[in-house]
């Protein structure tokens, strides 16, 4: 008989992919997908995957979801919104997710999706992190303090249960079904109607500064191999670092996505960014130039080694599937 597995998220960027190589497990005879919204399984050329109505911030609905799973695959997350509204999806409703989970005892394991922001954006970080660096997020950038918060309430719930919890880390998931980084550059905060000016004039292109900070990209449908392995394989539980090979610039990036890369002294991005975390009203989504200031880039060795993963998508090759993705 094979798994049953219970995920949140089901419809998200990283969850399409997800139960997608979920379905194609032979390990893995039925997929509960959880979602507010309906949605048809039938759309996406699933068989085995079944909708469930409900909210990870309604314990009700999370305890009927995981009661009849063997895995619960936990992928809801608000990536981009406000921090007070991150607060209360992000931790409590990944609270809920894990208490129903060790409450229903059935589950043996549970696999959550963290993000290499949990280790914050330190100077004093080693480069390349491993998954022993500390979590330890950054206050100025609410996403990567959220995701460390989460990952120590966490340990709080399962300490001295069986569980078996994965802790994927990936960098930032871009492609095709995931366009998180293409929708914050920064013309994405003025109105749409100064968008739409200023694209009907030739050539115009906003700047954005590279401060030659490295960046890793990740596709989702490789982020989704490390869960499915995370899911039905007996590789070891733990943290896995999870990127794509190599990296790209700030310049690729913006060249890429319809920007004007410029070079600039990486203390620029720096000063930039403690101006904009001591403005009284902050864009959430201007929290992320926080990324720029260090290096995040991660080692994958563990993950190659001991999960069994490899990236089939450079960072290059993702870049370049999320631009076509976006129509740039």
């Amino acid at each position: 008989m094979g798994l049953t597995v219970a995920v949140t998220g089901p419809t998200g960027e990283i969850g399409i992919s997800a139960v997608t190589a979920l379905e194609a497990d032979p390990g893995v005879d039925r997929v509960l997908g959880m979602a507010r919204r309906e949605f048809d399984p039938a759309a996406h050329g699933w068989t085995k995957t079944e909708y469930r109505q409900g909210d990870i911030l309604d314990t009700d609905a999370v305890q009927a979801l995981v009661s009849e799973a063997d895995v619960v695959v936990h992928l809801a997350f608000l990536v981009l919104g406000s921090r007070k509204e991150g607060q209360r999806v992000n931790l409590q409703g990944t609270r809920n997710v894990f208490e129903a989970t060790v409450a229903a005892q059935r589950p043996t394991r549970i696999v959550y999706t963290s993000s290499v922001a949990a280790y914050g954006y330190y100077a004093d970080n080693p480069v390349p992190l491993t998954e022993d660096t500390p979590v330890r997020g950054s206050s100025e950038h609410y996403y990567s303090e959220q995701k460390a918060e989460v990952e120590a309430a966490v340990a709080d719930i399962v300490d001295g249960t069986d569980l078996a919890v994965y802790i994927l880390r990936p960098c930032i998931v871009a492609g095709p079904k995931a366009t998180a980084l293409a929708d914050v550059m920064p013309w994405n905060w003025f109105p749409g109607v100064v968008r739409k000016a200023a694209g009907a004039v030739p050539g115009l292109k906003m700047p954005i500064p590279d401060p030659g900070t490295p960046v890793q990209l990740v596709h989702h449908d490789d982020v989704a191999a490390a869960i499915a392995l995370c899911a039905t394989t007996d590789a070891p539980p733990g943290a896995y670092n999870i990127a794509g090979t190599g990296t790209v610039s700030i310049s690729d990036v913006a060249s890429a996505l319809g920007g004007r890369p410029v070079k600039v002294p990486s203390a620029t991005v720096t000063v930039a960014a403690e101006v904009i975390k001591r403005l009284p009203r902050v864009p959430s989504d201007a929290e992320w130039i926080h990324i720029g200031k260090t290096s995040v880039v991660m080692d994958i060795s563990k993950a190659t080694d001991q999960l069994g993963w490899t990236p089939k998508y450079s960072s290059t090759e993702t870049l370049e599937a999320l631009a076509a993705g976006v129509g740039k």
